[in-house]
């Protein structure tokens, strides 16, 4: 057991879904990593594991199945609070509203109690909330770990990626004031951490709380290149070593806009039709947890009409390394990007931006939006992208000037240019988004919030004592 005296601590990370290629699974990657390096014994929670999480003993992989995504208690909550989830959502009285909530409450206490009896037969210290009380995803899991910080207390990390009233699916709902006060909570003793200063505005004005900044940061330590696993790839995918490989690194979302990068391809094509035997355009990672068939088939026709096609690989990329059912090699968005000539990444908003600091560390040139975050927190720092400024038409798209076109011919025709644009991004990215960044941020949260997980230890242990008379 590790002496938590000593300042490390047995440490359980908590999340929906874990071991996949959304940006939590990658961020709980990073996170257990540096946590492990610092001596800290680390567990996971999740309602499911997409891949197994190679870093984490087998034994310190913990289920609790009512916390899933996708789980049939959500699905039945969310068809009922979130009626923009579904077509011909039923209208509720304020009566069945309550009958709901109540029921959530219920329900989530019995997670809470779940989750309790992992924590005090493995003697966790401190839990770190994944999201679960920023995005709706788990509605029962973030009930559950809202009442293990605040009627429990449990040491509670909140580390929020994204919050529910940033996304209209949910932010129109039924059940606002339990949102309101679960996703987060303001209770004192209870620690937060967001990705950005835009979030911590945000969550100050709102909430009235000081949360910590933590960045989504990257392994520059050990960054992403052709080696001996992915310098097949284009062999493997059916590309060739003459082929232009145009990659969207990210799930097929529609807050993605990934038909602002179709549209760019297609123009790029168009002013410079030589490329337009050879350009490849790449979507590499699949839907994810917001499926929407009639936007990748907008995605796929729209590329059709511009001339061009869209490789939809998400089957060949993985989390990990490895095979398929069927024998073929499996890739993660790193060999990816490792094989990329070019990268798009259009978002209307992102929590912060992993698909951006992987294309930074795989050296590649990025076609980025001026998104929010990107404003604050990313460009400041000396980012050299091409950059389509966050302006659209009537239509919705996004403008995309001829300056734009002629940067992104330039990279892919001047190696010199391209390389010194990359070699100073890595540097940049090295110096503010690297893993001893992340190291030495998560040490001081550790410092500065050591006094209550020693308490809740302590706690902890004598329920413990109680129950085992």
């Amino acid at each position: 057991m590790t002496n938590s005296a000593n300042g490390r601590f047995r440490i359980c990370m908590i999340s929906g879904k874990l071991g996949d290629v959304d940006g939590v699974s990658l961020e709980v990657d990073k996170w257990a990593a540096v946590l492990q390096r610092q001596g800290h014994d680390v567990f996971t929670i999740a309602g499911r594991y997409e891949t197994p999480l190679e870093d984490i003993p087998p034994e310190h992989r913990l289920v609790c199945e009512d916390i899933q995504f996708g789980s049939p208690e959500q699905t039945y909550y969310e068809k009922i609070v979130f009626p923009h989830l579904h077509r011909n959502a039923p209208h509720i009285t304020e009566e069945r509203r309550k009958e709901v909530a109540d029921g959530l409450e219920m329900e989530g206490e019995q997670v809470a109690g779940q989750l309790f009896e992992l924590i005090q037969a493995n003697d966790i210290d401190v839990i770190v909330a994944e999201n679960t009380n920023a995005m709706p995803m788990t509605l029962l899991g973030g009930v559950g770990v809202y009442k293990l910080a605040t009627i429990r207390r449990v040491a509670t990390i909140f580390h929020h990626h994204d919050f529910w009233w940033e996304r209209s699916r949910f932010s129109h709902n039924h059940i606002e004031a339990l949102l309101s006060r679960i996703m987060p909570p303001t209770d004192p003793g209870v620690e937060h951490v967001v990705l950005s200063t835009y979030a911590e505005h945000v969550l100050r004005s709102l909430k009235r709380v000081q949360p910590t900044v933590i960045p989504n940061c990257e392994d520059f330590e050990n960054p992403i290149r052709i080696d001996e696993y992915n310098a097949d790839f284009r062999h493997e995918l059916g590309f060739s070593d003459g082929d232009i490989l145009i990659v969207q690194p990210t799930r097929i979302v529609r807050r993605k806009r990934i038909e602002d990068s179709v549209a760019l391809v297609g123009r790029l094509i168009a002013r410079f039709p030589k490329f337009g035997d050879r350009v490849r355009f790449i979507i590499s990672l699949y839907q994810g947890d917001e499926p929407d068939e009639d936007y990748v088939n907008q995605i796929v026709t729209q590329a059709e009409k511009a001339g061009f096609r869209v490789h939809l690989i998400s089957d060949r990329v993985a989390a990990q390394r490895g095979v398929d059912e069927k024998g073929r090699k499996l890739y993660t968005n790193r060999d990816v990007l490792a094989n990329a000539d070019l990268v798009t990444y259009l978002p209307l908003w992102e929590g912060f931006g992993n698909a951006f600091l992987e294309a930074v560390a795989a050296k590649v040139p990025v076609v980025v939006s001026t998104y929010l975050v990107y404003k604050t927190d990313i460009k400041i720092m000396g980012f050299e992208s091409i950059e389509l400024l966050d302006r659209y038409d009537e239509d919705g798209r996004i403008i995309i000037p001829d300056r734009a076109l002629d940067e992104i011919r330039t990279v892919l025709t001047d190696r010199a240019t391209a390389r010194g644009m990359v070699e100073r991004n890595f540097a940049i990215g090295k110096a503010h988004f690297s893993m001893s960044t992340l190291d030495s941020m998560i040490r001081r949260l550790m410092l500065d919030y050591g006094d209550e997980i020693r308490a809740s230890r302590r706690r902890i242990k004598k329920s413990k004592a109680r129950y085992s008379v």
